[in-house]
């Protein structure tokens, strides 16, 4: 099968691999899992802390379960390096429990893409520290992070 193209395509300039950090960043906050799967090739491979996926349909269903327990999701995510078709990548992200326990996840991500711009590999470790509903810094409306609002370094993180 003829996967599409998912632009920026590699070799990556920095503001290509901004670009796909924003992107990636934009599609995670909807929580729409079939929408997020769609940025990685039909056989991508992921590790996520110690779970590991291969292909579209487990990452659907890994994010789908994700989501379920991770209410009210808030991530920003900062590019941290790349080179031709790799991308290292720092996030936090903001979610609460059933019980209504607030936490915020810090990681990093390592990318590397297929020519057509799709993520082949995805390596993610994550730690979550519990927070204070007061100590939230990710308040803005569900959905993607506004334009105007500041990422990851300008918050202190």
């Amino acid at each position: 099968m003829n996967e599409p193209l998912k632009p920026p395509l590699p070799p990556f300039t920095f503001e290509d691999a901004v670009l796909k950090v924003r992107r990636a960043e934009d599609a995670w906050n909807t929580k729409n899992p079939a929408l997020v799967a769609l940025a990685y090739t039909e056989d991508s491979r992921w590790r996520n802390r110690s779970v590991f996926l291969c292909g579209r349909s487990e990452i659907v269903a890994f994010l789908e379960s994700k989501w379920l327990r991770e209410l009210d999701y808030r991530l920003i995510k900062e590019i941290w390096a790349f080179s031709h078709d790799r991308i290292a990548v720092r996030f936090a992200y903001e979610w609460h429990d059933g019980e209504g326990n607030w936490f915020r996840s810090y990681g990093n991500e390592n990318w590397q893409f297929a020519e057509n711009g799709l993520m082949k590999t995805r390596h993610a470790s994550i730690n979550d520290i519990p927070i204070t509903e007061a100590e939230r810094k990710f308040d803005w409306p569900p959905g993607p992070r506004p334009a105007d609002y500041p990422g990851l370094s300008a918050l202190g993180l």
